[in-house]
């Protein structure tokens, strides 16, 4: 049954049956069929390749901040980009490999006195994630600077798309509806002065730090912004700050966010954002939408 794994794919690291939770920011989640590190793209090439001929539906986790996968795990290939994570600055133009750490990407850009991507220095997750989800704070946003992100398609093809094609919207891109995958982006940035860019990242990295509960486990902001409102306010108006459901609360420190604070499972994670959803509703007449991705399968008693 699992031939493929060492006729094909032999020498690519892939573990199987590998719980999820050891790896999501949240700490839940069930197995994964196969979780695969590929070191390069071709291997990523091939183990797409061996999937789609198999039959064998694959997903790409990137480094797993903004998502919450089901208890009962993901069949098939789960690929994480931990190891395809190369930055490289050509002139005032960075690109990074999909599986870079957002945030260690800003300190290249800062190393080299280079602005515009300040904004993102607090943002946990990868440069695929961010691309995809067009990831912003503090008035910037990833659609501000990037150039062109090269993409894997369906079919295990890699092609190259512009800023215009990716069709950047609030926290939405192109790619969130034709399922290609991001596997590299290139940033334009501005010639900045070293002690600035330093001063405003440590800015915002402080007030990130006043806010956030950074001490749990959590998938960062849950909800969007509602059009001329907050979150985090509404939920807090609705008196929900330290609601729990399992082992997962409404963070005191900033109600935007949900902390796992006692061994919770995804399920209490939707339990908890369905009730937040309804109190809101009631209590303020606004819908609120997730921003987190939820995957996987429900766990089956």
């Amino acid at each position: 049954m699992t031939d493929f794994l060492t006729n094909d794919l032999n020498g690519i690291d892939i573990r199987v049956n590998e719980p999820l939770k050891n790896y999501t920011y949240t700490k839940v989640g069930g197995p994964a069929d196969y979780l695969a590190f590929p070191r390069n793209r071709f291997e990523l090439s091939r183990i797409v390749q061996v999937a789609n001929r198999e039959n064998i539906p694959w997903i790409v986790l990137g480094n797993a901040s903004n998502i919450i996968v089901r208890d009962g795990g993901i069949r098939g290939f789960v690929i994480m980009f931990d190891k395809l994570n190369s930055v490289t600055v050509n002139g005032y133009t960075i690109e990074a490999e999909a599986g870079a750490n957002l945030i260690e990407t800003t300190r290249v850009a800062k190393y080299h006195s280079l602005s515009g991507f300040e904004f993102a220095c607090g943002i946990p997750g990868s440069i695929g994630g961010a691309v995809f989800m067009n990831a912003g704070a503090y008035g910037g946003e990833i659609a501000h600077i990037l150039v062109s992100a090269q993409v894997l398609t369906k079919e295990g093809e890699i092609k190259t798309l512009t800023n215009r094609e990716m069709a950047f919207g609030y926290r939405h891109s192109s790619v969130q509806e034709t399922g290609d995958v991001v596997i590299s982006a290139k940033f334009a940035l501005k010639p900045g002065d070293y002690l600035q860019i330093s001063q405003e990242m440590n800015r915002l990295t402080h007030l990130r730090e006043l806010k956030q509960p950074l001490e749990y486990p959590s998938c960062g902001s849950v909800f969007k912004r509602p059009v001329g409102h907050f979150a985090g306010q509404l939920i807090s108006e609705a008196d929900l700050k330290g609601y729990r459901i399992g082992g997962v609360e409404v963070s005191k420190k900033h109600a935007g966010f949900m902390v796992n604070v006692a061994d919770g499972t995804a399920k209490d994670y939707e339990d908890l954002i369905a009730h937040v959803i309804k109190t809101v509703d009631a209590k303020s007449g606004i819908q609120l939408e997730p921003e987190v991705r939820i995957i996987g399968e429900a766990l089956v008693n």
